[in-house]
């Protein structure tokens, strides 16, 4: 039986870009268009991304613009923002959509830090679920050799702990830039 190591190393990878765009979507004390990519519309039948009916722009630190292209879409955007979660209210000019970034208090601060510590808990635990995949993998090979078989092992593990130790930095990172801001 083969065991690929790369696939097991593009999971791991979808598993730190998974956790970078949530990593983005939590806000610190500037304004980034990656708050609002999460954001769904009830548009044309269907739960659309805000992304897809209109274009995101940073107006200043605390302002973003998002510029609806039909202007039959600019009240289910409207809603949609407001009933996202994020505390967000938009001002409309036209198909212009102004959202004002109210700043973070210290309580707010400390709970985004959690939850992106939470996220990347999540992370981890979806890298060791990886290399456990790839172990029992291993393990069910009957025509591997012992010796074989540990060295894929090891080299399951030393993956896992590159992985691992991205997230803590990309973790570590976010949570300064959230209680720093």
């Amino acid at each position: 039986m083969y065991i690929d190591l790369r696939k097991t190393e593009q999971e791991m990878q979808a598993v730190v870009d998974r956790l970078d765009s949530r990593l983005g979507g939590l806000r610190t004390g500037r304004a980034s268009t990656a708050l609002l990519e999460p954001v769904r519309v009830d548009a044309y039948g269907d739960a659309t991304p805000l992304t897809a009916l209109a274009s995101l722009s940073v107006l200043d630190a605390r302002t973003l613009g998002v510029s609806v292209w039909e202007r039959s879409n600019v009240k289910a955007v409207e809603k949609a923002i407001r009933e996202s979660g994020l505390g967000l209210s938009p001002v409309v000019d036209g198909t212009l959509l102004r959202l004002m970034l109210p700043p973070l208090d210290a309580a707010r601060r400390t709970e985004m830090a959690r939850l992106a510590a939470r996220y990347a808990e999540e992370a981890r635990v979806a890298v060791r679920g990886v290399r456990r995949d790839t172990n029992d993998a291993i393990k069910r090979a009957k025509d591997m050799k012992t010796p074989v078989a540990g060295s894929l092992q090891k080299k399951v593990q030393e993956l896992t702990d590159r992985f691992v130790e991205t997230i803590d930095g990309m973790a570590a990172r976010k949570q300064a830039a959230i209680l720093e801001a």
